[in-house]
């Protein structure tokens, strides 16, 4: 049971790294409401991490007959990119995956 563990904390680690670069570039322009961001932090972001690491568990399981069927891109980006880019990149309330394009803030300036 451990060494399952180990190996889904390895492949959720390693499918986060390989998507955040490529998904923080995205932008999106919304204006969420604080309705939206209180539900979105409280309920939507802990079903998306769950998501995740379920969606990662089935990868593991089905990488071997997905990589014999030549789909293993599609599932991974499905399983587990998909609702991960949802958890980690989206903004807080928004409905798209992405940054959102609200202004910089630079302390510098007065």
């Amino acid at each position: 049971m451990k060494k399952l563990s180990t190996l889904v904390t390895v492949a959720s680690l390693s499918a986060f790294m390989a998507f955040a670069g490529p998904a923080q570039a995205q932008r999106v322009e919304e204006q969420p409401s604080a309705m939206a961001m209180v539900g979105d932090a409280l309920i939507a972001r802990p079903l998306l991490l769950g998501a995740t690491v379920v969606g990662s568990v089935v990868h593991t399981v089905a990488l071997p007959f997905s990589a014999l069927g030549g789909n293993a891109d599609e599932v991974g980006e499905t399983l587990v990119v998909g609702p991960a880019k949802a958890t980690f990149v989206r903004c807080l309330g928004c409905t798209e995956s992405g940054r959102n394009k609200g202004e910089v803030i630079n302390a510098t300036d007065d």
